[in-house]
């Protein structure tokens, strides 16, 4: 009769066991998100790099950082970021970061401050719609004349509220957004999302990433 009861009360706590690790499984299946660009033969379990990023961008509230190794200028670059210059726009509550690298040319000597400031003219002119403009990041590494030094700042990456996160191999271009192959994860995870931007953070404060003067 002992011996009865103990086995019913052990099957009983397996079942909850079971059920609690398969809700805290679901839980995390829940949290994580395939991002894809790219043909799709069969029913996907993604979703499209594009629609994952405007519906990043249209959501925000207070924070945004967003990190790209490539990005596009004129109308493909005004496209990809209408919705968070508007939204900058219409909140001026909302802080939003650009980590861009920015490329020395092939061979060439001309000093670190004509290259920011002709990458700053482009910004605002060919890239960014909005009036509020974000503060614009780049990697000191990137325009070493050593080549021994240099370095790129390939990290492509969007960091929204402290709370989502997307982690892809797309840039901003609308190549990578509409066309290529390019795979990332969406992850609704404030740890990660904090971890992530504090990465950012402590090399701003160690002046590895630094603004760009004139945005």
């Amino acid at each position: 009769m002992l011996f009865e009861a103990y086995h019913k009360l052990k099957v009983y706590f397996m079942i909850q066991i079971t059920a609690a690790e398969r809700s805290t499984s679901q839980q995390i299946r829940d949290r994580i998100e395939l991002v894809w660009t790219g043909p799709e033969v069969t029913a996907s379990q993604s979703r499209d790099t594009s629609v994952v990023v405007r519906e990043l961008f249209s959501n925000a509230k207070k924070t945004v950082l967003i990190s790209s190794f490539a990005i596009d200028k004129g109308e493909k670059a005004k496209k990809l970021f209408q919705v968070l210059a508007e939204l900058m726009d219409a909140n001026p509550e909302l802080y939003v970061q650009m980590f861009l690298n920015i490329q020395r040319p092939h061979h060439s000597e001309v000093s670190e401050s004509v290259l920011l400031r002709e990458f700053a003219h482009t910004f605002r002119r060919d890239i960014w719609v909005g009036e509020r403009l974000p503060e614009v990041y780049y990697d000191v590494r990137s325009l070493a004349v050593d080549i021994k030094q240099k370095s790129s700042l390939h990290a492509k990456c969007i960091v929204v509220d402290e709370e989502f996160v997307l982690i892809t191999s797309a840039n901003f271009t609308e190549a990578a957004h509409e066309r290529n192959i390019e795979a990332g994860v969406l992850l609704t995870d404030s740890a990660t999302a904090q971890a992530l931007r504090s990465q950012f953070d402590t090399l701003v404060s160690h002046k590895i990433l630094r603004p760009i003067p004139g945005i």
